[in-house]
């Protein structure tokens, strides 16, 4: 996955001041190994890190610089990390990299690892100082070979070059990365379940709390971040929390630069570094290059399968955390899909119901049995033999699998879709239930777990 341009994109050069997460980036989309990622002042953010700054410094720069965690939640990075205990007593702690990208239609870590693997471990070795943990796991989708790939060879390469391993640059800081590879299931994106994966367990999230930063990996003190998060922490410390700041549009209340995508029927789908504040017909007409021909925008979502979708009316909302959420869902990975008018909305979330079903770790009833209860129904339809009263039973789902009625995110992430798709398009789904039917009372039909 190669980044690619469109319109007025094709104009703007990508520069260090402007595009601190892909300006390395070679134009053939070929990996940027050790010494290029050196001449390209590689490193220097690190070396800048272990000379000149202590390690709680780090933390307070990272913190002032409103940095938010990318993976989806927007948690700030710096309160993160400033859970993790100060007892300089506990001399094992771990950080995690959650290289899990198992969202649908999400592939920007991906890009940061098949591509610029050495700017993930540059990240994660600023972390570790400031964090005083003496081992790191890169926990990678299983199915991403070519990142694992790179990963490994750019692991062995900072290995080499004393950058990782035993009294790091002359600090007498040890820090060693191992690239993890899991088995492939989306639960493993929830930070905790990652840990249990990780530790040769069932991924199955765990209560909180305790977090994992006062119980984490084998008991101890654990902090987990995302790729996307990790690599904006050299760009930061490199060059200040003032420019990082800076770089975000007016109005934004999150800080930086974000990668942005739009797949669907587009004339460019692709993935941009943009900065915060951006609007969505800019990601979609600028970039994305609007709807391909024969084809009109019927909905989109803004950041991956589990966040609810949007009219064409929307694409003016400001793509932030806030602004997003002015419009009535979650910016989520920032990474859009566009549905177009041939896609019945019906088809389209009894699919998506079908991954969230499959994907859940089945711990807690709502979602072990809600989410195949709503596939069940959403078929049925599909089928034109929905009965009166389904469209409320789902829509009783929703309300029973949100936030705060389940174990995790998972089974929140799942129905949003669905109740946003209803919202807007329950036409849809009523010409799926048989005219004839009789009314069963909401919540009153059966599930048959499988059928």
């Amino acid at each position: 996955m190669t980044l690619t341009s469109f319109g007025p994109a094709n104009r703007i050069k990508r520069s260090a001041e402007t595009h601190p997460l892909t300006w390395r980036l070679r134009d053939d989309g070929e990996a940027v190994w050790l010494d290029e990622y050196q001449a390209k002042n590689g490193y220097a953010a690190a070396r800048k890190a272990f000379a000149d700054m202590a390690q709680d410094d780090i933390v307070q720069t990272v913190k002032d610089s409103g940095l938010k965690g990318r993976g989806g939640a927007g948690f700030p990075t710096g309160v993160k990390w400033g859970l993790m205990p100060k007892d300089e007593s506990i001399n094992i702690r771990y950080l995690l990299c959650n290289a899990d990208e198992m969202e649908p239609n999400t592939w920007k870590d991906r890009m940061l690892m098949e591509q610029l693997p050495h700017l993930l471990i540059e990240g994660m070795l600023i972390s570790a100082r400031a964090l005083k943990t003496y081992r790191g796991y890169i926990f990678l989708r299983g199915e991403y070979t070519t990142a694992a790939k790179h990963l490994n060879r750019a692991v062995e390469e900072a290995k080499a070059a004393g950058l990782l391993g035993k009294n790091i640059l002359g600090s007498g800081f040890d820090f060693e990365l191992f690239v993890h590879t899991g088995a492939g299931r989306y639960i493993c994106g929830e930070e905790t379940a990652l840990i249990n994966s990780l530790e040769g367990r069932r991924a199955n999230p765990r209560s909180k709390p305790p977090f994992p930063a006062a119980v984490g990996v084998w008991g101890k003190p654990t902090c987990v971040n995302n790729v996307e998060t990790l690599c904006n922490v050299p760009a930061i410390i490199a060059d200040g929390v003032d420019w990082y700041k800076s770089l975000a549009r007016e109005g934004s209340e999150d800080m930086g630069t974000k990668l942005m995508g739009f797949s669907g029927k587009v004339k460019n789908p692709g993935l941009w570094e943009l900065p915060f504040g951006v609007t969505g017909r800019e990601l979609f007409e600028d970039y994305a290059g609007g709807m391909r021909d024969g084809f009109k925008l019927k909905c989109w979502q803004p950041g991956g399968a589990g966040t609810g979708f949007l009219l064409p009316e929307h694409l003016d909302a400001q793509m932030y955390a806030g602004g997003i959420a002015k419009v009535g869902t979650r910016m989520g990975t920032g990474l859009a899909m566009a549905v177009d008018d041939s896609v019945n909305m019906v088809s389209l979330l009894r699919n998506m119901e079908e991954f969230f079903s499959r994907e859940s770790c089945g711990f807690c009833t709502p979602c072990r049995d809600g989410l195949p209860w709503s596939v069940k129904l959403l078929r049925a339809i599909e089928d034109g033999e929905g009965q009166a009263g389904d469209i409320e039973t789902l829509l009783g789902l929703v309300g029973f699998l949100g936030p705060g009625k389940t174990f995790c995110a998972h089974a929140p992430g799942a129905v949003e879709p669905l109740g946003s798709a209803i919202k807007y398009f329950r036409h849809e789904f009523e010409a799926g239930i048989a005219p004839t039917s009789a009314v069963v009372p909401p919540l009153a039909r059966p599930i048959v777990v499988g059928a």
